[in-house]
């Protein structure tokens, strides 16, 4: 198991200026660092992982749908092309920061409503741009890994059965799902018992609190997500993903109104241990599942 930090909470362009962050997560513990890509030159990522692993850190990336123009959902075929070579182009700089996956909320753009139930013909679209992603991130060694959206923010996949049914539609070996603290929270019956159905296509985790500040603040069982985990043989990353106000765009998207910590360092601080100390104390790995 590896442990990460999304560096969301500070940007959504990762530059020089960050590194002292950077190395500060490292100081804390952190294995590696979560990279937002919505933008950007390849060139740009390839130095940034040299500086990230010079540090002593890995790295894995994480994208979103930018706008309505590069809705995999939309009936016009040009914005289904768009969003494909949008994936294709953040698959490449993940590939270039050094990454093995690259995650995200990459079903719509957040937000996007249409006031009805998604269709199945939305649901096929999004399958055939999914699919087309994967084949690009397979080319550049990566999993293409689906982050399901609670419905406040997205309509189209908002559970685990959903990502699940999703997944097989899709029907490729390097796209697969992720679990996500936070939203299984909003969305599912039992949000522990979701890891189990989940294992077969498990490749990455978000720990997040139900208010998104400091894990462990709040009432998400970690010690029973944990304990899911390694029973099912999950041995990938659990990236902190915590949201502030910082950023208004993102906050905004996010729902975020309130300061939910006194500060980053609190946050940073205080996950890494609860994440250590649980994780010990979850027990030995079972023999099944997978992991990335």
């Amino acid at each position: 198991m590896k442990v990460g930090f999304n560096l969301l909470l500070w940007t959504t362009h990762v530059e020089e200026q960050h590194l002292p962050q950077i190395a500060a997560l490292k100081a804390a513990g952190y294995d590696g660092v979560e990279v937002p890509m919505f933008g950007g030159d390849a060139g740009h990522y390839r130095r940034l992982g040299a500086r990230i692993r010079d540090l002593g850190l890995a790295a894995t990336a994480v994208t979103v749908i930018p706008d309505a123009a590069r809705n995999p959902l939309s009936a016009d075929p040009a914005h289904r092309r768009a969003a494909v070579a949008h994936l294709t182009a953040a698959a490449e700089w993940a590939a270039e920061l050094g990454s093995t996956l690259l995650c995200g909320p990459i079903g719509q753009p957040l937000g996007l409503f249409t006031g009805a139930a998604p269709t199945e013909a939305e649901k096929s679209r999004l399958a055939e741009v999914h699919h087309a992603a994967a084949e690009a991130a397979a080319r550049h060694r990566l999993v293409l890994v689906m982050e399901y959206l609670n419905r406040f923010e997205s309509y189209i996949v908002n559970t685990m059965a959903d990502a699940l049914a999703h997944a097989a539609r899709v029907d490729h070996a390097n796209f697969g799902i992720m679990h996500d603290t936070f939203h299984a929270n909003l969305e599912e019956k039992d949000p522990v018992g979701i890891i189990f159905q989940a294992a077969p296509k498990l490749r990455h985790v978000h720990i997040s609190e139900n208010d998104r500040g400091t894990p462990g603040r709040g009432h998400i069982p970690f010690a029973a997500h944990f304990k899911a985990l390694r029973a099912i043989g999950y041995d990938g990353w659990l990236v902190v993903e915590a949201f502030g106000r910082a950023l208004p765009d993102l906050a905004a998207a996010t729902r975020v109104w309130r300061d939910f910590a006194p500060n980053e360092a609190q946050i940073y601080n205080e996950a890494i241990r609860l994440i250590r100390d649980l994780w010990a104390a979850a027990g030995p790995a079972g023999a099944a599942g997978r992991s990335n």
